[in-house]
């Protein structure tokens, strides 16, 4: 069973870093792209960023480029989101997901971590 696990987030001030964490198993993620994503309340999910799996390239949406960097550890078969200077606005539930490097559409995804920036 294929199963996209995320970690890492939790209750930070603004201004603050976290840096989330997504463990795919179930597979070969070799030739995937993985990505995240996030949801705020009453919100559409917004792409944040991708990362090849084979080639290490990467992708960033405008609103977290400046912010954020993914990167993926193989020995660890972890992919992880770094993002600073946290803003309330980046509250979210935040998603891991996954998509054939050939295929645009994520067809894996987490259950989500919840991220909250306090003011």
């Amino acid at each position: 069973q294929v199963q996209l696990v995320e970690s890492g987030g939790g209750l930070v001030q603004a201004g603050g870093s976290l840096r989330l964490s997504c463990a795919p198993s179930g597979r070969t993620f070799s030739d995937y792209v993985m990505g995240w994503f996030r949801q705020a309340p009453g919100k559409e999910r917004e792409f944040l960023a991708r990362i090849s799996w084979s080639d290490n390239s990467t992708y960033y949406a405008d609103s977290v480029k400046d912010r954020s960097t993914i990167s993926r550890d193989n020995a660890k078969n972890t992919v992880y989101l770094q993002m600073n200077g946290l803003k309330p606005e980046d509250t979210a539930v935040y998603y891991c997901a996954a998509h054939y490097k050939y295929s645009a559409k994520y067809t894996y995804w987490g259950q989500g971590t919840q991220v909250t920036v306090s003011s």
